[in-house]
């Protein structure tokens, strides 16, 4: 077992702390790793140092920058089977899943090096004589990045690969719970010569001590956390002290209208693989179904039978595994107390609705429930489990008002045949995604940001990395000896 220690303008140093948070195994219970519970002079040390390192980078040539994010994916890939058994192991990932996020993040840092001779101004005609107006993008300068648990390792390379990319030093907070895979691309870093000490920093903690420290520190320029509402909540309040610019990827309620023209063998596979992914523990997942009530008997059946063929357990023993444990035993209590609430308010459970006789770890059977009431709390809050509610409707009209009806606004979906259904339901949705037919599951090329409490700013593609960008405007005036 490894206590692990903060990575400050390259050196790995001691928390000024002395209080330790043992990192768990989710599948077994057992304590796997320790992190020091991190203060605020350890912030203030790798700010400083991230400030420090700042000029010098933003001065290196962009295609430089490019070829060291480059470089950091192919040294993932050179400890792909490294990192897969350290997610699983922290995370409880089936193998499926957690084999494609470390190969996502792996395309991730590919995809954003490229980006390096991309970063674009403007010139914009002016409206005097002999001007120019030039509009340039500048690094923002040092970002705070918040790491979530549940996809530890492809969105660290969301934020670390979009920051130096663009001329960013970074300082990561990883979550508590997952760590290992953060310091394991922190050992990476740190065998780069390419990358000047102070340019990625990690310190390690609690989310109110750590994450308050970043958010609310005159030095740092932006926030990009991936969490929940009440955290990002948070995290605005601290950023508004010094008017810091903040990035948030905030929770999800995902929709999942399937109307009478669906194809519902493909309907019922998709919702069940945006259902269960990560068992049900990603923002994205789809979180509620609205029916059609003709069908609503035969798609429920699919669904049962496609949940009760998963296939739930430690994915480390087992690579057939397609659902592992929830997070922590807080988060099965919660989906467990959801459940039993949803059932005292009628709710039937047509499978699941309980915990496995496992003798450990923090699992719970995938779940249907039907007969759920628009207005219930598990058709309103989060569930990030492998809890699915149905529910049916009478016409796509009230399809899309329910769907609507949330406090969320990042993932929906939409299942038919019907042209004319789909292009209503996707210019009538008030979500940042709207998959039509597929699986929820964004593209790296893409944007993904939601409306709402699901946050502000995005990530991915062109628009995602603008938001580590800012814009100066130049007005240069001339003589014009010909005039």
């Amino acid at each position: 077992m490894q206590n692990h220690q903060l990575y400050v303008n390259g050196k790995y140093i001691e928390s000024t702390g002395t209080e330790w948070i043992d990192i768990l195994n989710p599948a077994t219970e057992e304590v796997i790793s320790r992190i020091p519970k991190g203060t605020k002079e350890d912030v203030d040390k790798a700010v400083e140092a991230a400030d420090q390192a700042q000029k010098a980078w933003e001065l290196t040539p962009n295609i430089e920058r490019g070829k060291i994010v480059r470089k950091l994916g192919d040294e993932i890939a050179k400890r792909r089977d490294t990192f897969i058994d350290l997610l699983q192991e922290e995370q409880g990932k089936d193998y499926e899943l957690a084999s494609g996020e470390v190969d996502l993040a792996i395309d991730y840092f590919h995809y954003m090096s490229e980006w390096a001779r991309r970063i674009e101004g403007e010139i914009v005609p002016s409206d005097r004589p002999n001007e120019n107006i030039l509009i340039y993008k500048k690094p923002i300068g040092v970002v705070a990045g918040i790491i979530p648990w549940n996809f530890p390792v492809f969105i660290l390379a969301r934020k670390v690969a979009t920051a130096l990319v663009t001329g960013c030093t970074i300082v990561i907070k990883p979550s508590q719970q997952t760590p290992n895979t953060t310091m394991e691309f922190t050992k990476i870093v740190d065998a780069l010569e390419e990358i000047p000490a102070g340019v990625y920093n990690v310190v390690m903690g609690t989310g109110s001590e750590i994450g308050n420290a970043l958010a609310s520190h005159k030095k740092v320029q932006l926030i990009t956390m991936t969490g929940s509402v009440q955290a990002g909540t948070k995290v605005m309040e601290a950023a508004a002290q010094n008017i810091t610019k903040v990035n948030l990827e905030l929770g999800g309620k995902a929709p999942a209208i399937v109307t009478q023209n669906a194809d519902l063998d493909l309907a019922a596979e998709a919702i069940t693989t945006s259902r269960l992914a990560n068992g049900g523990q990603a923002c994205t997942n789809a979180e509620r179904v609205y029916v059609h009530e003709s069908v609503a008997e035969a798609l429920t059946e699919k669904l049962i039978r496609a949940f009760e063929s998963k296939k739930l357990g430690n994915p480390r023993k087992d690579k057939d595994v397609e659902v592992g444990p929830l997070i922590s035993e807080d988060r099965l209590e919660t989906v467990e107390e959801m459940v039993q609430e949803a059932v005292k308010e009628g709710a039937t459970v047509a499978t699941g609705g309980e915990r496995p006789d496992f003798g450990g770890g923090f699992f719970y059977k995938p779940t249907i429930l039907t007969n759920v009431k628009h207005d219930s709390a598990i058709i309103r809050d989060e569930i990030f489990g492998p809890v699915l509610p149905v529910t049916t409707f009478k016409t796509l009209d009230e399809a899309i008002e329910k769907a609507n009806d949330t406090v969320y606004g990042l993932s929906s979906s939409v299942y038919t045949n019907d042209l004319n259904e789909a292009m209503r339901v996707v210019n009538e949705m008030k979500f940042g995604e709207t998959y039509v037919n597929r699986e929820n599951f964004e593209a790296i090329q893409g944007y993904h940001a939601g409306m709402r409490q699901s946050g502000l700013g995005g990530a991915d593609g062109k628009h995602g990395m603008e938001d580590f960008l800012a814009t100066q405007v130049v007005y240069m005036q001339y003589k014009n000896d010909q005039q």
